[in-house]
């Protein structure tokens, strides 16, 4: 009869183990999950006609600013219409540095609009 205990035991400690492991996998998770939740971006549309070199340029011009990172250039090659639209994460970004993007990114007549999302934007 002694070596029921045992058994019980072992299995009550696997049990407990895996709610402690199951626990944190879903606190895991959740700190992704509202990680996401905070990010916000300028996206930047521009005109008609703009060549990649004029992007890349305006691209550096502004990104340089405090508060704001502009997205990772891709390999043009194999993405020719990357960048279409400019993106820069204002996640850590004061209103006051979003409005000094919106007037580096102005001074170009290339750029159409610059409109701002965040994660919880459904489009």
């Amino acid at each position: 009869m002694r070596v029921l205990p045992r058994v019980v035991r072992r299995v009550w400690v696997a049990a407990v183990l895996c709610a402690v492991l199951c626990a944190g996998c879903v606190l895991a998770g959740c700190s992704r999950f509202d990680a996401a939740l905070g990010q916000r971006q300028a996206v930047v549309s521009f005109r008609d006609g703009t060549t990649t070199a004029e992007r890349l340029q305006i691209r550096a011009a502004c990104a340089s600013l405090p508060g704001v990172a502009a997205q990772r250039v891709p390999d043009l090659k194999k993405y020719p219409y990357a960048l279409q639209q400019l993106t820069y994460s204002v996640t850590k970004a004061s209103n006051a540095q979003v409005v000094n993007l919106d007037k580096c990114l102005q001074k170009f007549p290339a750029v159409i609009s610059v409109s701002l999302h965040d994660s919880s934007d459904d489009s």
